[in-house]
């Protein structure tokens, strides 16, 4: 199967109503000037892929920034603990890095909890009853960790679902916002997140407007955290649009 993509990266920032508009790189009460150059609620541009394996039933790889991933889906077969009948399917996600995806040699501390919260962010938009005493398999590697890892490795796996022909309520993205002092930067990367105070990742099916999964570390104020989650969620609502538009372009492209 040959790769297909969107042939551009596409932007999904947010929209920030009634605000006044401040400079761009510099807050009026921070220093702060965003490694890359963005704006602190510009997401860095998206471009998307799928059928990226060959091998597998379906596949996706997403670059968001120096963040890479590479997602395979392999399944529905027939699982092995399938003993007792289940009339809805299992699911199996894996997230590894490869060697060189970070600084630091092997893989991080935090992968076995990424793959766990891949799961939770994952199963609540499959369809489980559509593949009974079967199992889908997810395995998402990650070439280079550039930060809000686990965001685009969610986006990632849906879209490979999607081009598994795994049945889902709604796509599902995923986008994180850090909180550094009084500003909220949406997608940081990594030098942001070591600098976090605190972190909030939503996981949503954008048509739906369901959230699939929320994730918050620090602490936080009410209005800040309210600030945050509408950020994410206008970003997740845009990011969905992009997804489908991949998918449409690629249900385009003559197969060979």
């Amino acid at each position: 199967m040959a790769g297909k993509s969107s042939s551009t990266p596409a932007t999904y920032a947010p929209s920030v109503s009634g605000q006044k508009k401040r400079r761009p790189l510099i807050q009026a009460d921070s220093d702060w000037v965003r490694p890359d150059g963005r704006s602190f609620h510009q997401c860095r541009p998206a471009f998307l892929r799928t059928g990226a394996v060959n091998s597998a039933s379906g596949s996706a790889y997403a670059e968001f920034g120096n963040t890479k991933v590479i997602v395979s889906v392999f399944g529905p077969r027939e699982s092995k603990k399938a003993m007792m009948y289940s009339d809805t399917g299992r699911l199996n996600c894996n997230v590894t890095y490869t060697t060189f995806a970070t600084p630091l040699r092997g893989q991080p501390p935090e992968t076995k909890d990424l793959s766990s919260m891949l799961h939770k962010a994952l199963e609540g938009a499959i369809i489980l009853k559509s593949f009974p005493k079967t199992t889908v398999d997810v395995f998402a590697l990650v070439l280079e960790s550039g930060g809000s890892d686990l965001p685009v490795i969610t986006t990632c796996a849906s879209l490979a679902l999607a081009d598994a022909g795994i049945m889902l309520y709604d796509m599902v993205a995923s986008v994180s916002v850090s909180c550094l002092g009084k500003n909220l930067l949406i997608d940081p990367v990594s030098e942001e997140e070591s600098y976090q105070d605190g972190s909030l990742v939503i996981t949503c099916m954008p048509s739906r407007n369901e959230v699939t999964q929320m994730t918050v570390t620090g602490e936080w104020s009410t209005p800040k955290i309210h600030e945050a989650m509408q950020l994410c969620l206008d970003a997740c609502s845009k990011l969905g649009k992009i997804m489908r538009s991949c998918l449409k372009d690629a249900a385009s492209v003559p197969q060979d």
